[in-house]
């Protein structure tokens, strides 16, 4: 029921900004028009897309540049076409020329959901999928002649791409970790390592215990969890002091950044 209600949100929205768009467009744009929302698009998508293709992402320079132009073209051919929409008393039907950005910003969406990947917990490509989405109410907005909407829209997703950034690097944010222990066969070790792990402000989790080729001896897996800014260091004291006191096979970090 909530997904209903979301979706008809989101779709009622995206009607009201396409009308609110076509309210602005001037019904005969010049070719001068044209060619500054064409050269505005292909800047703005540019500026943002510089930013995924830097980082590596799959929807890097080009791809942005292309998703923002086509919103452009579609809505340009839109703000054309709209001296021949309306209905007469000969015609039998009705020139909906909202349905054709409209489907633009859906089969964006397909795309974006292309970039998203999941891999156990870890969920890449959302930034990225947000970007494409991004550049393209952008392309809306400049292709439909709203130049200082679509900049300001723009400057703004730039603030947010490459400065922000710098501020959400800064957030605690959990990490996790899995590690493997040789020690006595028996289940001591289940009780003592997440004590020790307490007082690191660490949160350990037992898995797995499987019989060692030492005679008397078992592996016993672990899942550690603790909360420090995205780009800090694994807690290597605490590493260090866990490999003093039992023998420490494996550690493997399992975290994954998904922007």
């Amino acid at each position: 029921m909530t997904n209903s209600r979301n979706v008809l949100f989101e779709y009622a929205f995206q009607i009201w900004f396409l009308a609110r768009a076509a309210m602005d467009m001037p019904l005969s744009p010049s070719w001068s028009e044209i060619c500054v929302r064409l050269a505005l698009t292909m800047l703005a998508g540019a500026i943002i897309g510089f930013n995924r293709g830097a980082r590596g992402h799959a929807a890097g320079f080009r791809t942005t540049i292309l998703v923002c132009l086509a919103a452009s073209v579609a809505m340009i051919q839109t703000n054309i076409l709209l001296s021949l929409s309306g209905k007469t008393q000969q015609s039998f039907a009705v020139m909906d020329l909202m349905r054709l950005p409209l489907g633009i910003l859906t089969g964006v969406g397909f795309i974006g959901g292309g970039t998203i990947l999941k891999k156990g917990d870890a969920v890449a490509g959302v930034t990225t999928a947000a970007t494409l989405w991004l550049v393209t109410v952008i392309g809306l907005c400049l292709g439909g002649g709203q130049l200082i909407l679509g900049s300001i829209a723009t400057a703004l997703g730039v603030v947010t791409l490459w400065f922000l950034k710098w501020v959400d690097v800064l957030i605690p944010r959990e990490h996790r970790a899995r590690i493997v222990i040789v020690a006595e066969d028996s289940w001591r070790l289940v009780a003592e390592l997440p004590q020790l792990a307490a007082k690191r402000r660490c949160h350990a989790r037992f898995q797995q215990r499987t019989p060692s080729l030492e005679p008397g001896k078992c592996e016993f897996a672990f899942e550690l969890r603790w909360k420090l800014p995205e780009r800090s260091a694994p807690p290597i004291e605490w590493l260090q002091e866990m490999s003093e006191q039992y023998v420490v096979t494996s550690f493997e970090l399992t975290t994954e950044n998904g922007r």
